[in-house]
């Protein structure tokens, strides 16, 4: 027997403010990134996924813009401690999950994606979940979408 379960991507405000004390600490002191260190853009943000069950099939995204805008999710592939170790570049899932709404599209108008990335990347996440409880990410907002105007889940079969 299966069941559906939707899971909201969550901010990780700690997170995010490690990372962007991180950017803030190299520019003070004048230095420059380590060699592969991915830093937190100005527009960025970490969130993170709980998973409650490890065995998962990938279902949809729900994605909603309050507005036009464009959101980029980012995977990371490992379980990424920034208070021990900086993120590195090939740390970056590919493909990642784009998402937007271009200006004119009414409300109901459904979300635009890459489908076929989509749907893959959703296949990439369900597969990590089997060895992982948490998963982050980085959230990069574009063309007037902010935090305030996303909510994001992913919904899965879970099997018993």
């Amino acid at each position: 027997m299966s069941k559906e379960l939707e899971l909201a991507f969550r901010p990780d405000n700690e997170l995010t403010e490690v990372m962007r004390l991180r950017v803030q600490s190299l520019q003070q002191r004048g230095q420059k990134r380590q060699d592969g260190e991915r830093l937190l853009l100005p527009n960025e943000a970490v969130y993170r996924l709980d998973f409650t069950k490890q065995s998962l099939r990938f279902s949809r995204w729900t994605v909603r813009l309050a507005q036009m805008g464009r959101l980029t999710v980012t995977a990371t592939s490992q379980l990424w401690t920034p208070d021990l170790t900086n993120l590195m570049t090939r740390q970056l899932l590919e493909p990642v999950g784009a998402f937007w709404r271009d200006q004119g599209d009414g409300n109901n108008a459904p979300i635009k994606c890459y489908e076929a990335d989509a749907h893959e990347f959703g296949e990439r996440i369900a597969e990590l979940a089997k060895v992982r409880k948490v998963m982050y990410f980085l959230f990069a907002f574009a063309d007037g979408c902010s935090p305030e105007t996303v909510d994001c889940s992913i919904t899965f079969t879970a099997e018993s």
